[in-house]
């Protein structure tokens, strides 16, 4: 039998401000059950593909990203917001509703023609992962899939997406 993650997922109304319906993972994150069958789906859906790396968003890309590189047994890599990490990066600007920010890659993270799986936790408007996206590429790595635990599909970010396997367990 299927989980129904949705049920481990809190709905915070009017948080961060008024209108959004906030999708908080932390309750799932609590579930060991829950926390254990998103990991499960995801190396169900990646461990047949070639990859080499499994990169994550900051910050909780970060904890679906790095026990999936665990379980794959590949290489994880951090992508931050602009100025947290210490090496020489890659930075790509995306767009926010009020401005831009950067994330940021080590420039030596990943090698030419290495395949690298994305990971974050949610798939709003697809500035974030585009931004990662062309992260990757910038290092002449080859995107081999994208994970998302939650989607909010009105808002359309898959399209941002178009010629990527993008893999996704809850909709809203």
């Amino acid at each position: 039998m299927e989980l129904d993650l949705k049920q481990y997922i809190r709905t915070i109304p009017d948080f961060p401000r008024a209108g959004i319906m906030f999708r908080d993972i932390t309750t799932l994150l609590e579930n060991p059950v829950a926390y254990k069958a998103v990991l499960d789906d995801l190396e169900k859906y990646f461990k047949e593909k070639k990859v080499d790396k499994i990169a994550g968003i900051e910050s909780r890309g970060f904890i679906f990203g790095a026990a999936l590189a665990d379980r794959l047994n590949t290489g994880f890599v951090l992508i931050r917001k602009s100025g947290k990490l210490p090496g020489g990066v890659h930075v790509e600007s995306y767009d926010l509703e009020y401005g831009t920010d950067k994330l940021e890659m080590h420039k030596d993270s990943i090698k030419p023609d290495e395949s690298v799986v994305l990971i974050d936790d949610l798939l709003a408007t697809g500035g974030t992962i585009s931004a990662a996206v062309k992260l990757i590429e910038q290092a002449k790595g080859v995107v081999a899939g994208i994970g998302f635990v939650i989607e909010l599909d009105a808002l359309k970010g898959r399209e941002q997406l178009n010629g990527y396997d993008v893999h996704t367990l809850v909709h809203y």
